[in-house]
């Protein structure tokens, strides 16, 4: 088994005193010492600092770029527009998740590709398994580290320390070459938290330089720093789907109410395509429901779910939820027997709990 890999941030992180975990083969902080509730409550009221060099990063090049992306994708990326994101499941041919990436398109022959970090190398073999025409494809994840500075207070903190008019540049659209204290960066104005934010990419030599830059010029905002505990509590509470849980092998992003990112028609065949207009006719016997507890109880992912003596489905994700008050899951359910805030039975240790369908998001935030 390989040793797990640090990033350039490792030493800021231990000097925050953060609790190090291995995610994925990497080296990260799950919380720091002012806990993960805090660390939720500060990310939608100020700004937090988030690592996320663990993901990978794969470029896209070649007369025939855009051609291939429409073939593995299942979004249809033939309206994107230089400097513009579009979020994107990848499918097998059975409609399984491959994974679910980003999709930078710098201009119509090179993209820069966003991927999870514990299928960084997977997706790598299968762009190369499924490559076609004049493309080259090159992983770059051994160059670039990775920030997230995400909440209301991203803006004012990194305008301080570029030249680039941030408060203009739309979401899900990414700037190159821009100057962050000196250092050449990527910034885009995405992010995992449903917060406003920024993500900011720049080679690994210049990432501890960056990461003092942007922490001196947070302070006066009362930036602090936050772990994987919190952006995985963020991201539920936005009802963002992560890999492994909400879209795996065996789930299609139909049955992770993904549809608006399923381009069923659109004039390419893509892999998965058949697949998932069969299950668009035919109906599906999971779909993702939202769940909020009616008593105390922390719904875990894999706990069943029973309307009745019948179990019906299980738990992909759930916590508690800090910004609202308590606990939320979002789980497969059979469709069929499910209908709209409706009362159902979380089972957890032997014991039955009860909860509530609830539209999804569980938070968004206000514009």
């Amino acid at each position: 088994m390989s040793e797990a890999k640090k990033t350039p941030f490792y030493e800021k992180h231990v000097a925050l005193e953060g609790k190090i975990v291995d995610y994925s083969g990497w080296l990260l902080p799950v919380q720091f010492p002012q806990g993960l509730v805090e660390e939720v409550h500060a990310t939608r009221r100020k700004a937090t600092l988030f690592d996320v060099s663990h993901m990978g990063e794969v470029s896209v090049e070649g007369k025939d770029a855009e051609a291939f992306l429409q073939k593995v994708v299942t979004n249809d990326i033939s309206g994107l527009k230089d400097g513009a994101i579009i979020y994107s499941p990848v499918c097998y041919p059975d409609g399984g998740v491959v994974d679910d990436i980003l999709i930078y398109r710098i201009n119509k022959n090179n993209f820069f590709l966003v991927v999870n970090a514990a299928n960084t190398d997977k997706d790598y073999d299968w762009f190369l398994e499924n490559l076609s025409g004049d493309v080259e494809l090159q992983n770059l994840s051994p160059h670039f580290a990775q920030l997230a500075l995400q909440g209301p207070e991203s803006v004012a903190i990194l305008q301080q320390i570029t030249a680039e008019p941030l408060a203009e540049m739309k979401y899900y659209h990414f700037k190159k070459d821009v100057a962050v204290a000196g250092v050449k960066c990527i910034v885009s104005r995405t992010g995992y938290t449903g917060e406003d934010g920024f993500e900011v990419y720049c080679s690994n030599d210049e990432a501890p330089s960056l990461w003092d830059a942007i922490w001196e010029a947070g302070q006066k905002h009362d930036l602090s720093p936050a772990g994987l505990g919190a952006r995985d509590v963020l991201r539920l509470e936005a009802a963002m789907p992560l890999y492994g849980h909400e879209l795996e092998r065996e789930i299609t992003p139909l049955q992770a109410r993904l549809d608006r990112f399923v381009a069923l028609e659109k004039p390419v065949s893509f892999n998965g395509q058949e697949a998932l207009r069969r299950q668009k006719q035919e109906g599906m016997k999971r779909l993702l429901f939202g769940l909020e507890m009616l008593e105390r109880g922390v719904p875990r992912e894999g706990y069943p779910v029973t309307a009745g003596e019948e179990e019906i489905g299980w738990v992909s994700s759930g916590s508690y939820s800090p910004t609202l008050d308590k606990f939320i899951a979002m789980a497969f359910l059979d469709p069929e027997v499910v209908k709209a805030n409706e009362e159902l039975k979380v089972v957890i240790r032997s014991r039955s709990y009860r909860a509530r369908t609830t539209k999804l998001p569980f938070y968004r935030r206000e514009k």
